[in-house]
């Protein structure tokens, strides 16, 4: 992922404390986000073969 634009806001000392950066990137963020939460969530589920899938298709 590359972000093009990003801005920072910096604090009184100088040190970067957020960022902006474009809606499309945001939501995109938020979508890869939710996938990988998923991810998490399924990753002791019990595997199943290719042949079994074919078969309940």
């Amino acid at each position: 992922m590359t972000v093009a634009h990003e801005q920072y806001v910096v604090n009184e000392n100088g040190e970067r404390v957020a960022i902006i950066l474009p809606i499309e990137e945001y939501e995109k963020m938020k979508e890869d986000l939710h996938d990988l939460a998923i991810v998490a969530e399924r990753r002791n589920e019990k595997t199943i073969s290719f042949e079994e899938m074919k078969r309940i298709l």
